[in-house]
């Protein structure tokens, strides 16, 4: 059980979008608190990219180390990220630690101690409109594979849910 439900992330991403400012890293790093107490995970678990001005690349929102080392660009074949964006499918990979993937990502340190490798994930496509302009992922990390539970379908219905309401908050993120 979630300490944290879809609702109470819906109130706290309205509360966000009344000023109808720029949000900062701040606030997308409390969204992805939220989503992470969503599905019981840290808050470096959960990814928040958007598709760049010229809709040639991801770039990485949250975690925020992750914005400087670079984007991904949406031609790439081994990125899930890319994959969802441009298939605008969500889906869930159970087997993410022997999926042929980019690990560049996964090998920045977040906190002081290096976190272990991404063994589940989840990714589905954050879109206004029916146009894509982000994603928004879930992850479980752990040393190994049976370290981490799965995802569920629920889980992505419930994180397809969630893409709604990050929808609203992306277009008006800051840079």
């Amino acid at each position: 059980m979630s300490s944290t439900t879809v609702s109470e992330l819906e109130i706290l991403v309205g509360e966000m979008m009344k000023g109808g400012t720029a949000l900062g890293a701040a606030q997308l790093t409390k969204i992805a608190d939220a989503v992470g107490r969503v599905f019981s995970v840290r808050t470096d678990e959960v990814a928040i990219l958007s598709v760049t001005e010229d809709g040639k690349f991801l770039r990485f929102r949250v975690p925020e180390q992750l914005q400087a080392i670079g984007r991904i660009p949406l031609t790439s074949n081994s990125s899930l990220a890319v994959r969802t964006a441009r298939d605008k499918r969500p889906e869930i990979v159970n087997h993410f630690n022997i999926a042929p993937h980019a690990s560049v990502f996964e090998g920045v340190r977040i906190k002081e101690v290096r976190s272990d490798p991404i063994q589940k994930i989840m990714s589905a496509p954050i879109a206004v409109d029916a146009k894509v302009i982000g994603v928004l992922q879930v992850s479980r990390k752990a040393k190994t594979a049976r370290g981490a539970r799965d995802f569920s379908p629920s889980d992505l219905r419930q994180l397809v849910s969630i893409t709604a309401l990050v929808a609203s908050a992306l277009p008006l993120c800051e840079g």
